[in-house]
């Protein structure tokens, strides 16, 4: 996100105001530049809304800018937003918003009717998806995308998407922390995807944005709505102001790919190359991820690893689960090397892994 050019502006507003404060304020004869109980408060006063004013109208433009390159994706059993990623027709949008669809009706904030789009190629595993109008029409917006190592917490951000069916809605919140690794379920559409480098936000997130776009005061998209965080005690009900986004650059490598070659090529997102499954102790507890099998060639195979492993720990990090082994991996690159630890036989073992790709 590149909050740097739109913070400032902000400040340079206030700046500029607190010196006409202290004009208007010598103007009724303040002694020394102070305030006077008589004049003080009401030029405060008066900063403060104009300052208010000048971020209300920072909104309306981004709102204004961005909100056009926005879509609601409608299929037979599911409702999404997408950004509009080029002037050729392909919108990127989440993964789960499509499912197993080919083919979506689209709409856009600006009100024309509705557009048919067909799918380009969906990967499930970043719960991302391309798909591509029809026909493009005259005048259609491609969105601006921003600087992922840009992104601080604590900017300012707006979400805009179609929440509950609502399209052309936006919500405001900011960058709440990054680097976040987050596991979807796959109950209620969901991939089931680890997702790596999430940026937390506090913009409100319901169904219906996902898809949509997280964009910083620049008017530049720099994430992917994707999901809310779900409280346990409340019945796995979303917790309110805690909503995740897949980074821009994240949705630029997988859109890029798909668009030129019809599906992802290089992931970027290392992996065993093994199919496992949760194993649990004389408690019914998690208790490691059993390899059912190894890819022929793959990184498990060629550390030694094989089917009947049972692996408990990735470096430092205990692994309990399949979604817990994704976790560990999720901030690792093909080639980099990790030690498993695990055990056969009921014997502990460990063997250093030169991750492959997922």
């Amino acid at each position: 996100m590149n909050s740097s050019p739109s913070r400032p502006r902000v400040r340079r507003s206030l700046l500029s105001l607190t010196a006409g404060a202290c004009v208007l304020a010598l103007a009724g004869g303040c002694a020394g530049g102070a305030d006077t109980p008589s004049s003080g408060a009401p030029v405060r006063e008066a900063a403060a809304v104009a300052a208010t004013d000048g971020l209300q109208e920072q909104y309306q433009s981004v709102i204004k800018n961005v909100l056009p390159s926005v879509v609601q994706i409608s299929a037979s059993n599911s409702l999404g937003s997408g950004i509009v990623y080029d002037d050729k027709g392909h919108i990127v949008t989440n993964a789960h918003v499509v499912g197993d669809e080919k083919s979506f009706d689209v709409s856009a904030a600006t009100g024309e009717k509705d557009l048919k789009a067909s799918l380009v190629s969906s990967y499930p595993e970043q719960d991302l998806a391309v798909i591509k109008l029809d026909q493009v029409p005259d005048g259609l917006r491609p969105a601006k995308f921003g600087d992922a190592d840009k992104v601080e917490v604590g900017q300012i951000v707006l979400a805009m998407g179609s929440p509950l069916g609502l399209s052309s809605s936006v919500t405001q919140g900011i960058v709440s922390a990054l680097g976040r690794t987050v596991s979807e379920s796959r109950s209620g559409g969901g991939t089931g995807a680890t997702l790596a480098d999430m940026v937390q936000t506090s913009a409100a997130i319901n169904p219906g944005n996902s898809g949509g776009a997280l964009v910083n005061l620049d008017s530049q998209v720099i994430g992917i709505p994707t999901l809310a965080a779900t409280d346990p005690q409340l019945g796995d009900s979303a917790a309110p102001g805690i909503g995740f986004a897949i980074p821009v650059s994240m949705v630029r490598t997988v859109a890029d790919q798909i668009i030129e070659h019809g599906r992802v090529t290089d992931s970027g997102r290392a992996g065993l190359n093994i199919t496992g499954r949760t194993v649990v102790d004389a408690d019914y507890r998690p208790a490691g991820v059993a390899i059912v099998s190894v890819k022929k060639g793959g990184a498990a195979q060629k550390a030694g690893l094989r089917a009947g492993d049972i692996i408990t720990r990735i470096g430092d990090t205990a692994v309990m689960t399949i979604t817990s082994l994704s976790e560990a991996l999720a901030g690792d690159k093909p080639g980099e090397k990790v030690t498993v630890t695990y055990t056969r036989g009921g014997t502990k073992k460990s063997a250093e892994v030169t991750l492959g790709e997922v």
